[in-house]
């Protein structure tokens, strides 16, 4: 049987002081302890990825309040853990396109939103994000990543 894969925006927030400092925003989910992220969500019907990064960060921090730097150049996918995927059926995974984006000077950032999903926040200095990603997400993020720092955004 052929794997389906949820399809979904992710991005990697910039603070408004990039590139001076090159802090990250990453979040700390609601529902699962010590499990870090950046702000994702699947695209809705008829949504384009774009439309879907600006709904999912409103959302999720409260914000739409960016510029877009730069987007990962193709789709990518990871697979749910088990017992995450269980239920999350009928979907295995998720297929993402991930986005660069630099908070807009006065962008207010707020986990207190309607439906939270995140308990804490903070910003973490480029190269302190691998201590935070999450063991299954950890391939995507390295890849994703290791790409926007190849084009010199890190």
């Amino acid at each position: 049987m052929e794997k389906i894969y949820r399809p979904n925006v992710a991005i990697v927030v910039l603070s408004a002081e990039y590139p001076v400092k090159k802090d990250v925003f990453i979040a700390e989910r609601s529902d699962l302890n010590n499990i870090w992220q950046f702000p994702q969500g699947g695209i809705d019907e008829g949504e384009t990825p774009e439309q879907a990064l600006f709904r999912e960060l409103e959302e999720e921090i409260g914000t739409r309040e960016v510029k877009i730097i730069a987007e990962y150049p193709e789709w990518i996918s990871y697979d749910f853990p088990s017992h995450v995927a269980k239920k999350m059926k009928p979907f295995a995974g998720q297929r993402q396109r991930y986005y660069l984006v630099q908070l807009l000077p006065t962008a207010k950032v707020s986990i207190d939103t309607e439906i939270p999903e995140f308990s804490d926040f903070k910003f973490v200095d480029f190269s302190e994000l691998p201590k935070y990603i999450a063991h299954f997400k950890r391939p995507v993020y390295e890849k994703v990543l290791s790409y926007f720092k190849e084009e010199g955004y890190f």
